[in-house]
């Protein structure tokens, strides 16, 4: 299940970085952020890599592929121009990433607005996309070459945004594109390329608008900060932390594994239950459990200790009143679920999924996410520190909803969308779920899993996810 695969050799050629600015004038300002945007933990550039099939054109459609292209785009346009062009103009709308980023005297971030541009670079690579299947299970250190991840220093502050197109010798390309977190989370990420793709394919303005107003989520110091742990059990330790020698690997998970995984957990959850309620579970809820405790094996934690789960959710429009259309901050909250190592090991999978289920209700509550936020204010007060991995902890987040690979087009088919590791969490409690790539259609409905683990601990999580492939032995309570 592991998709890590062999690819052909290839070199690349970079032009010089240029720096793309906005197509007309911008405002000058100095923006401040919210309390979330402020978390330290969030400082940081977020790579992901777009792939782009060449697109085909039908002789009988004169030229003209009527769903993506406007009547003036020439099919064998340079995307590297294109893109150019689409960001200078997006940049006139999104004009603060085009700023910016730094710490004030009190350790706030700041943006200024300057105009001074975004990083590009542009790269052509000696071979077919198809040659490295699209991008789909290739390795990481032979990714990173697709994207700009060292751009030059600048005295004004931090890059919140840079880009790197790479043409192939297909006629395909790819974008990796590294976005500031403390300047927008997934969803506003994905407003701004949306808004980009939109531009690029001949609409004059972009049909949601950005809106900063980051004071919306401002929080406020606390006597009484949000108790979020509640058991104070000291966090599971593992013996293959701290290292840096971290492993990362992409996992394929089929519809029809997760269909199987949750017909068993229903059936299971439902051995001695007295309610005889209809009992249903979302993916989500049944691979969060699942990779949750494949990690706990994996990363051999003391079974005597806490370990927590965290699941990421948008909240923007959960608020009273929801965030305006076009908010691109960060707007996110966490549920929590605690569980002694033992219990997580050797309990009912069906028991952890139950505790997940449960406990996604809890940002729901009113005024949950204020009480966040005067916390995190709290906190930052405090110790605005980074979060360094204990393999104790996972924080799993969902892309497989903000539709990256449906919208977007560029005039050319987008194929497979590939987050990078992130340095969040130390790269080992952040785990992610993603939208399979379009090239197979039988892999619709199935999920990818990006980990990132100690190198000794991820030959045994192989060994879990192989474990869906074989549900009567997954499901057994201990090993």
């Amino acid at each position: 299940m592991a998709a890590t695969q062999k690819t052909t050799p290839f070199s690349l050629e970079k032009k010089d970085v240029e720096l793309v600015k906005p197509s007309k004038p911008t405002p000058s300002d100095l923006l401040s952020f919210s309390t979330q945007d402020n978390d330290i933990n969030l400082q940081t550039l977020t790579p992901t890599i777009f792939v782009y099939q060449k697109r085909i054109i039908n002789s009988s459609e004169n030229g003209h592929d009527h769903h993506d292209l406007t009547p003036n785009f020439d099919a064998q346009q340079d995307p590297a121009l294109l893109i150019k062009k689409a960001l200078s103009d997006v940049l006139v709308y999104y004009y603060p990433l085009a700023g910016r980023l730094r710490r004030n005297s009190q350790g706030k971030l700041e943006l200024t607005c300057n105009a001074n541009g975004v990083p590009l670079l542009v790269a052509t690579a000696t071979c077919h996309l198809s040659s490295l299947r699209y991008l789909e299970g290739i390795d990481f250190q032979i990714a990173k070459q697709f994207i700009f991840d060292s751009p030059p220093r600048d005295d004004d502050g931090e890059y919140p945004l840079v880009l790197q197109v790479t043409k192939f010798s297909c006629g395909g390309f790819a974008i990796g594109l590294c976005m500031s977190h403390s300047v927008c989370d997934g969803s506003g990420a994905a407003q701004f390329f949306r808004a980009m793709a939109e531009l690029s394919k001949g609409k004059m303005e972009p049909t949601v608008k950005p809106i900063w107003e980051r004071e919306r989520l401002l929080g406020k110091i606390t006597d009484n900060p949000l108790e979020l742990f509640v058991n104070k059990t000291p966090l599971a330790t593992s013996p293959y932390l701290p290292t840096s020698d971290i492993l990362h690997e992409c996992f394929y998970v089929s519809g029809e594994s997760i269909k199987r995984l949750k017909d068993s957990l229903v059936k299971e959850s439902e051995v001695g239950d007295q309610d005889h309620g209809q009992t249903s579970f979302t993916t989500i809820e049944v691979l969060g459990a699942f990779i949750w405790r494949a990690r706990f094996r994996a990363l051999n934690l003391n079974k005597d200790g806490k370990t927590c789960f965290f699941l990421t959710t948008g909240i923007r429009k959960l608020l009273n009143p929801p965030l305006p259309e076009g908010y691109y901050g960060n707007a996110f909250a966490s549920s929590l679920v605690e569980l002694i190592g033992s219990d997580l090991n050797e309990e009912p999978l069906s028991k952890t999924v139950k505790l997940i289920k449960k406990s996604k209700q809890d940002v729901l509550i009113e005024g949950y996410f204020e009480k966040v936020i005067d916390t995190t204010e709290t906190w930052i007060s405090v110790q605005n520190t980074k979060v360094e991995a204990s393999g104790a902890t996972m924080v799993l987040t969902d892309w497989r909803n903000l539709k990256l690979l449906e919208d977007l087009g560029f005039g050319w088919k987008a194929v497979n969308i590939v987050p990078m590791p992130w340095d969040m969490f130390g790269f080992v409690d952040l785990c992610f779920l993603l939208p399979p790539p379009t090239l197979d259609p039988s892999t619709k409905g199935g999920v990818r899993v990006l980990v990132s683990l100690p190198r000794p601990a991820m030959a045994k999580f192989r060994q879990e996810m192989d474990a869906l492939h074989k549900i009567e032995a997954m499901v057994s309570c201990s090993r």
